[in-house]
């Protein structure tokens, strides 16, 4: 009798265990596809560039599923990588955003690691003197103000003068590859974090976007080969990739805060705190003038879809109100499928516009508005400031991102 009853519990407690790891389509949930990126591509087929020397545009994304560095797993396949170098923020990812990397001799491996930022395609062709083919493998964030897609926009167009062929190894659009979001740049208003007239949330790979700056915009057009990933479907989360995340850059330490960033980064243009110098950068947002609870309940008076906002209070450690006591609010995306991050963040500006006309200003950048810059237009500045809502200025974007939509479908490379 006893042991029929130890033997059904246990039928009992394997079922329950069963049910634990499926869904309603019962299907396990934790079970994920193994994305192979394009470096993993690469380090399983050397011979793409065998017996040339490589010059590897890289940071500390670039790294294996086993999280091995990119450098050091092509070495010891003896792919023969002469020369290194870095975007914004360097090879090891250690400066802060508009700081000038270094370059200097790596002590691991004793190549030379070469800065590019801030540096022009006719200043990088001499730095590309003794390489065969450039590589380029960088995680992207999916937001057009990020500025690793315009160090590779810059180096094809060096590479092209050069005659050198320029190579990229794949990797997902963490934010996804499906939705497109924000107004596409107005070509008047290019600049280093906003090249092309590209939406703000673009929704392409790195490799995507390496095929249309080649198709659509660079004067000069190198020979490109973007390997592919495996297995990435434009509808996945980075969460279902089984890929490590490692921090783009310094203030973007978190998945949380690639996903909120093509909306909340909008608040670097104006004299509010985007969270630099705290735990949750784009996250944590606020003034000394704000008033969190106030704020906070504004917000989530507007019921935007898959977000909810906290009071909170935080003391950038560097930045805006460096030493001050900041308060504000904290950015709770709480279902990414639905999150609109442009949408969230004009809701932002709207709202603290409204509340406090008397305080809140947007950021110069000499003579010009730098959230013009961000936006890639004054549209979003000066429909703040005439009182429109957010919705009314985001549905002004409609038509130009059905364009693009048409544009880009050439160049996607995923299902």
């Amino acid at each position: 009798m006893k042991k029929s009853r130890w033997a059904g519990l246990l039928a009992m407690l394997m079922v329950l265990g069963l049910m634990g790891t499926t869904g309603v389509s019962g299907k396990p949930e934790h079970i994920k596809n193994g994305v192979k990126t394009g470096l993993q591509i690469l380090l399983e087929n050397p011979s793409l560039v065998e017996g040339k020397k490589v010059g590897l545009i890289t940071n500390p994304t670039g790294i294996t599923s086993s999280y091995e560095h990119g450098l050091d797993a092509m070495l010891r396949q003896g792919i023969n990588v002469v020369k290194v170098y870095g975007p914004e923020h360097g090879v090891r990812g250690t400066e802060q955003a508009g700081d000038t990397p270094g370059s200097f001799e790596d002590p691991r491996t004793g190549l030379p690691f070469i800065n590019l930022y801030g540096k022009q395609p006719q200043e990088m062709i001499p730095l590309f003197s003794g390489v065969d083919v450039l590589v380029f493998d960088i995680q992207d964030v999916g937001t057009r103000y990020y500025t690793y897609i315009y160090t590779m926009a810059y180096a094809m167009e060096a590479a092209a003068q050069a005659g050198k062929p320029f190579v990229v190894l794949d990797r997902p659009n963490p934010i996804g590859g499906t939705r497109i979001e924000g107004p596409v740049l107005d070509p008047a208003y290019s600049s280093f974090v906003g090249l092309y007239p590209i939406p703000q949330r673009h929704g392409m790979t790195v490799g995507e976007l390496a095929q249309m700056f080649r198709g659509e915009f660079l004067t000069h057009k190198p020979e490109l080969q973007v390997i592919r990933m495996k297995r990435w479907h434009r509808k996945e989360r980075y969460t279902d990739t089984d890929l490590p995340w490692v921090p783009p850059s310094p203030n973007m330490p978190t998945l949380d805060t690639a996903l909120v960033y093509s909306g909340t980064g909008m608040i670097e243009g104006t004299n509010l705190s985007e969270g630099r110098g705290s735990t949750r950068p784009f996250e944590l947002l606020g003034a000394p003038y704000i008033k969190g609870w106030e704020w906070a309940e504004e917000l989530n008076k507007a019921k935007l879809p898959g977000v909810s906002f906290r009071e909170a209070a935080f003391t950038p450690t560097f930045s805006k109100y460096q030493g001050q006591t900041v308060t504000g609010v904290q950015v709770y995306v709480t279902d990414s499928r639905i999150f609109r991050p442009t949408l969230t963040g004009l809701t932002i500006l709207e709202t603290v516009k409204r509340l406090y006309p008397k305080d809140f200003a947007w950021r110069k950048d000499g003579d010009s508005y730098w959230i013009d810059k961000l936006t890639g237009s004054d549209r979003v500045r000066k429909g703040i400031d005439a009182g429109e809502s957010a919705k009314t200025i985001e549905a002004k974007f409609n038509r130009e991102l059905d364009v693009f939509k048409i544009k880009r479908a050439t160049y996607l490379l995923y299902r």
